[in-house]
């Protein structure tokens, strides 16, 4: 495996939903240890520093840590457990599959369960089940009840059980995750490319945040430590080249970084988006323009202080916030040379044009 390959597998197979980031974390910090400096929020983020010539205009880069996951929530008397989503499930997506739970003795496995259609009648049969009906099977039998056994606790973290794989086609991964940690893996990519640049106009935050997927909160707390004039969310975006789907867009495989015109949070600074535009154009670096349904991190940013130009690069994906999705490599590396043109050119003067009205 190449240096990609080996960040990707790492942080993706990490354990870390929303409030339990801490292995990421540990990751990040442990390939960021030679950053100019490591600042921290208090719920957990952490911000590598890599200075340029002047002190600003700072440009932040956000991707968050967590991953979806479950929350235990309660118990059946038999010992299955009953549980809360942290971020967003489609129950279908969950049933079935396999899960690990961390509690204080450890990491244990488990099936997520519902009451089989052929156990049903009628029109309930056909129905598919709600989230509610659901439950998690760490091993109930007989004179073992998981919960009393493996000391499972209301509040305790779950993550679905997936390994990094490389396809067939060896430009495409398999894995849990990539929302976000294929943004976590850019930050880590960026720097290795910038980390000996001296003349880069601007300082440089590459901030691997916590909480997302529960209301971009680490987000909204690593901007009072940075207070930047720019910002970025490097995150994933969705690949539209699926059957069943009539794309007008070029957010296909291999097509490269997606520049995101609006989401749900936030309308991309239009000046600061078509900057990017520009550079991207000027470095031939394959992009395409898309509107998102989802939200990005840049959705609590863009509102700090007198407001922040945003924008958003994504890495297109299939299948996410599922228990496996799919990224291609080459969208990846598309967004690494992006954010690497940018540190390169912004300054002062650039940001001004974006800000005066």
């Amino acid at each position: 495996m190449d240096r990609t390959e080996q960040l990707l597998k790492e942080l993706t197979e990490a354990f870390g939903p929303p409030g339990f980031e801490d292995d990421v974390r540990s990751v990040f910090r442990r390939e960021l240890a030679y950053a100019d400096e490591i600042l921290t929020d208090h719920l957990g983020s952490v911000i590598a520093v890599k200075r340029g010539s002047q002190e600003r205009p700072r440009i932040l880069f956000a991707a968050h840590m967590d991953e979806v996951g479950l929350m235990v929530k309660g118990f059946t008397k038999e010992g299955f457990v009953k549980f809360e989503p942290l971020g967003g499930w489609l129950p279908t997506e969950l049933i079935g599959e396999r899960v690990v739970i961390r509690t204080r003795k450890g990491e244990f496995p488990g099936v997520v369960g519902t009451l089989p259609p052929h156990l049903k009648r009628g029109e309930e049969a056909k129905k598919p089940p709600e989230l509610k009906e659901l439950y998690i099977d760490f091993g109930v039998a007989e004179g073992f009840n998981p919960v009393k056994e493996l000391d499972i606790r209301i509040g305790d973290p779950i993550v679905p059980y997936s390994t990094f794989q490389i396809t067939g086609n060896e430009k495409v991964f398999i894995a849990k995750a990539f929302d976000d940690r294929v943004g976590v893996a850019h930050l880590l990519r960026v720097m290795d490319e910038i980390q000996n640049f001296k003349d880069h106009p601007n300082t440089v935050y590459l901030a691997a945040v916590v909480q997302e997927e529960v209301g971009l909160r680490g987000a909204g707390t690593t901007s009072w430590v940075v207070e930047p004039d720019v910002a970025i969310a490097v995150d994933v975006s969705l690949a539209e080249d699926v059957p069943g789907l009539e794309s007008y867009t070029e957010a296909k495989f291999g097509k490269g970084v997606s520049i995101v015109v609006q989401d749900r949070t936030m309308i991309a600074h239009r000046r600061f988006r078509d900057y990017l535009v520009a550079l991207a154009e000027q470095h031939n670096i394959p992009y395409h323009l898309v509107t998102v349904q989802g939200g990005y991190d840049t959705g609590r940013i863009h509102l700090f202080q007198k407001g922040v130009p945003s924008a958003i690069l994504g890495i297109p994906s299939r299948y996410i916030h599922g228990f496996n999705s799919m990224i291609h490599k080459d969208d990846l590396e598309s967004a690494v040379r992006l954010a690497v043109a940018l540190i390169q050119d912004l300054d002062d003067k650039k940001v001004a044009e974006f800000t005066t009205y």
